[in-house]
């Protein structure tokens, strides 16, 4: 393996990919529109509630989070669809596995909204 030189044009044109990934998310898979929404809604809530730095940490945490998933999710299943086009039983698995792991981070993303937003919201309203 050789070093290569470090460049900032190179590290720019790195980030033009990432940026290009998000967007073909946003445009092609559209539980990352649904996640981008809720994410939207949840910093809304996040600025009224005027939360602390610790809540906006988990908050922002969080919502990285599910979005890192989906986007890991959409990358597992079209690296599984681009190899085997057909149906076959373990890309079934590995799409089903890749797809829990954003269930889980989704739930996990919940559950810090609930124990950060209810008692707000509770106070709010009450």
């Amino acid at each position: 393996m050789t070093s290569q030189k470090f460049s900032i044009r190179k590290q720019f044109k790195s980030f033009s990919y990432a940026f290009s990934g998000m967007k073909t998310a946003l445009k092609e898979e559209h539980n990352a529109r649904i996640h981008l929404v809720a994410a939207v809604a949840v910093l809304v809530c996040a600025a009224f509630f005027r939360l602390n730095a610790y809540e906006w940490i988990a908050v922002i945490f969080a919502i990285g989070f599910v979005f890192a998933m989906e986007l890991f999710n959409s990358a597992i299943e079209n690296t599984a669809d681009f190899i085997l086009l057909e149906k076959h039983e373990t890309i079934r698995k590995i799409k089903d596995l890749s797809a829990a792991a954003v269930l889980v981070s989704a739930v996990a993303a919940l559950v810090i909204g609930l124990i950060i937003f209810l008692p707000k919201i509770c106070k709010f309203v009450c």
